[in-house]
């Protein structure tokens, strides 16, 4: 199950937004009706399937918090995690301290991720792609990443 492409959404004064349908169905498709939804270091949230939650929640509290960053990073994931199913319409009920972390008031955008998807805030994550276009405009071929580097656009 692999999340892709870009919607913009309405969040209604309760918190809720509808989950694209093409989303909903690969979900549905896949039987999962659950998600986690929680704070992200660039002041987005991350939206997982449960299933993908637990691998990485996993991941995060088996991993040593000897070190402050580990601590932080356990503290915002674990921390804002929330447990959220999809209502019978398709929607998704974000609570107010999650629309509060990520700005999110009326507009937002979902954005597929692969495993997860991204929801911004639409004037924070427009703010989010122009400050990456310019990096990347500025950024010299041959500092990309390995990873990028093998890859043909």
């Amino acid at each position: 199950m692999r999340f892709k492409g870009l919607t913009k959404l309405s969040v209604d004064a309760k918190g809720r937004l509808a989950v694209p349908k093409a989303h909903r169905d690969l979900l549905q498709e896949n039987g999962q009706v659950e998600l986690v939804v929680t704070a992200d270091p660039s002041n987005c949230l991350n939206v997982y399937p449960k299933p993908v939650w637990q691998e990485v929640e996993e991941e995060l509290m088996s991993a040593p918090n000897s070190s402050p960053i580990m601590r932080h990073y356990q503290r915002l994931f674990i921390g804002y995690a929330t447990d959220i199913e999809l209502d019978g319409t398709g929607r998704m009920l974000l609570s107010a301290e999650l629309r509060e972390y990520a700005g999110i008031d009326r507009k937002a955008v979902l954005v597929g991720q692969g495993k997860k998807f991204e929801l911004w805030d639409e004037a924070r994550w427009e703010d989010q792609c122009r400050e990456m276009e310019q990096q990347i405009k500025a950024m010299n071929p041959a500092d990309l990443p390995p990873e990028l580097q093998s890859i043909s656009f």
